[in-house]
């Protein structure tokens, strides 16, 4: 997966959070930033490292296998595969979108 397939999975993810209302970062070290402004409609989705109400650190490959199914988001972040940084209420809601 590309990090283009990547932005495109999460804006196709995030088109379905309009209940989310807050601002969130992927970050992926070395690999990038992922920037989501859920808190307009539709979310503006960008590379962008701005201020967000919540920040999920993983690596890319991580990352790909929760967008295809095959990590479960829950099981990564007890691995220490996923860090959360800010309002875990936010990455809980986040997990559900996320998750296939």
């Amino acid at each position: 997966m590309s990090s283009d397939a990547i932005m495109a999975k999460i804006k196709q993810k995030m088109a379905l959070a309009s209940s989310l209302n807050a601002k969130l970062k992927f970050d992926f070290g070395d690999d990038g930033i992922v920037f989501v402004d859920a808190t307009q409609n539709p979310p503006v989705i960008s590379e962008e490292d701005a201020e967000a109400d919540t920040t999920l650190v993983t690596s890319i490959d991580t990352f790909k296998a929760i967008l295809e199914g095959t990590q479960d988001p829950n099981i990564a972040f007890m691995m220490g595969k996923l860090k959360v940084k800010g309002s875990m209420g936010i990455a809980m809601k986040l997990n559900g979108i996320l998750e296939d």
